[in-house]
């Protein structure tokens, strides 16, 4: 870091420091937090006054009620981006630089109040020239990366610093925390990453009718500016409780539901933050998704899991629940507590009896039992669930009968299916040889290094040998079962010999032996 970046970066963490102690902050380190002095809301009033990094971390620290508690991020939530309109002298200055050219030039018409201001950007609507259409142009602010750098830089030094002498913090992994938010906030600096965003989700919506996604034009695009569609209806908040004329509420509901359930469980790309503000319903009764400045993204692993942990919480059976919960690594072992089983048999039990369309609720209701146990959650997974609830709580506005847990059985289980179908069962067959064969090539180098610990006594090794047998006789199934797979996997992929549904017969047959084996190792284990 330059000389002159240290010092600003100092003039800074004095400031920041100085808002702190005002705002009693310092008790949030403490157990005390009932001290009189210090009020929930001193938290917010901090990050307002401090700026737009901080506001943006304020946003985010809102979405995790699993690290700053249900209190902290209910009051979040409320969180204002209360910085100053810029001139639009100053935003003329940028969009010039930006299209290289004067303003008219581009835009017939410009509206110099802006639609909506926030701590990066201000959103103004204009006229393309080209082709007479009606436009959101959203600008960053000037010097707005020179604003949030140095923040960034203290963020990270008093993460490290809390981490380092306060014991409690390091379950939050702090140090780490701080350089995902450092990673996001630049990206959302990058106005281009946006236009990719909207791109993705365009083409993962191009044939789903109910959906709209704004048009973005590239070529008046750049990292400090977008120029897309401007969208003509409706805030989703402005159906609650009203009928208009051509717009039907409980369809609206669906789509949204069934439009975000696509983007976790099959798309893999997600909306982030999809809350009633982001969502607009055009005059021809279709949803509109807005501000894709943040996008999830889960692989197949994750989602086939996520699936079939959704399927086990609706189906009741809390120990299977939490084993699927322990080998997501949600929770760790030393979290499964007595008191964290009792707290999930309770929630379950709770349901017992209950249709389909009385559940909604849920899945929500499994997070706070976790939060009220201090368990960190992954990022994912507590995106995707305050995603479930936002689009849960609108649909419920929009709808006395909507029924979002229902929706999220059906595509758990197309899910689940897609996983078995052939074409996916080859194509996982060939990722299991991959990691079969990495597995023989880091083998030698294990036992070597396994060998070297015993030698110098420092492998200690206790072993109990209660039901050895029969755990001999599942271990030999299981090879032969993982054998097959292999087997049937390349014989598969070379496509030689008799087809059965254009697969080869052998690998098909093997297969199905798998399965049938793999079924009652599983029945066998479920019965004892």
């Amino acid at each position: 870091m330059a000389k002159e970046d240290k010092k600003v970066a100092r003039q800074r963490f004095d400031e920041i420091m100085g808002v702190a102690k005002k705002h009693h902050l310092a008790k949030l380190l403490k157990e005390n937090k009932d001290d009189e002095d210090f009020e929930i809301s001193d938290l917010r009033y901090a990050m307002e006054e401090l700026g737009p990094a901080f506001i943006k971390l304020g946003q985010l620290l809102a979405t995790r009620p699993d690290m700053v508690g249900n209190e902290i991020a209910d009051d979040l939530k409320l969180l204002r981006d209360n910085t100053p309109v810029t001139p639009f002298d100053e935003i003329r200055q940028v969009i010039e630089g930006e299209l290289g050219q004067p303003l008219e030039e581009v835009y017939s018409e410009f509206n110099e109040e802006p639609l909506g201001s926030a701590s990066i950007g201000q959103v103004y609507k204009a006229t393309l020239k080209e082709n007479d259409m009606d436009v959101a142009v959203k600008v960053q602010k000037p010097g707005i990366y020179e604003v949030i750098k140095p923040d960034v830089v203290v963020l990270n030094k008093v993460a490290a610093t809390v981490d380092k002498h306060v014991s409690g913090s390091r379950v939050y992994n702090l140090p780490a925390m701080a350089k995902e938010f450092e990673r996001s906030i630049f990206k959302e600096l990058n106005y281009m990453e946006e236009v990719k965003n909207i791109s993705k989700i365009t083409k993962n919506f191009e044939e789903v009718d109910y959906i709209k996604i704004p048009e973005v034009y590239p070529e008046y695009c750049s990292s400090k500016l977008i120029t897309m569609e401007l969208i003509d209806g409706y805030e989703l908040p402005e159906l609650y409780d009203n009928e208009i004329e051509g717009i039907n509420n409980a369809e609206i509901a669906q789509y949204g539901c069934q439009s975000y359930l696509k983007q976790v469980l099959i798309d893999g790309f997600f909306h982030a933050d999809p809350h009633p503000g982001n969502l607009f319903v055009t005059h021809d009764n279709r949803l509109c998704y807005i501000d894709f400045g943040m996008m999830g993204v889960v692989n197949d692993t994750f989602r086939s899991n996520f699936a079939q942990l959704v399927l086990l919480l609706l189906d009741g059976n809390s120990h299977h629940l939490i084993n699927q919960l322990l080998y997501m690594k949600i929770i760790t072992p030393e979290q499964n507590t007595d008191e964290f089983r009792e707290d999930v048999d309770d929630l379950l039990n709770s349901y017992i009896g209950v249709d389909m369309d009385q559940m909604d609720g849920i899945f929500d209701d499994l997070m706070n039992v976790m939060i009220n146990h201090n368990i960190v959650l992954p990022r994912e997974f507590v995106m995707i669930g305050r995603g479930i609830i936002l689009i849960e709580e609108a649909g419920d506005k929009l709808d006395p009968h909507f029924n979002l847990t229902g929706e999220l059985e059906k595509f758990a289980k197309d899910m689940i299916k897609t996983k078995f179908e052939p074409g996916n069962l080859v194509g996982g067959g060939f990722n299991y040889i991959v990691e079969i064969e990495h597995l023989l090539k880091d083998l030698p180098d294990r036992l070597n290094s396994t060998l070297d610990k015993v030698e110098r006594g420092e492998l200690e090794l206790n072993m109990n040998h209660t039901g050895l047998d029969d755990l001999k006789n599942q271990l030999s199934i299981s090879l032969i079962v993982a054998a097959l797979l292999v087997g049937s996997s390349i014989a598969i992929l070379a496509d030689k010999g008799p087809k059965v549904w254009d697969i080869s017969a052998i690998g098909f047959i093997g297969f199905v032996l798998s399965a049938v084996i793999g079924i009652y190792l599983i029945y066998k284990y479920l019965r004892d």
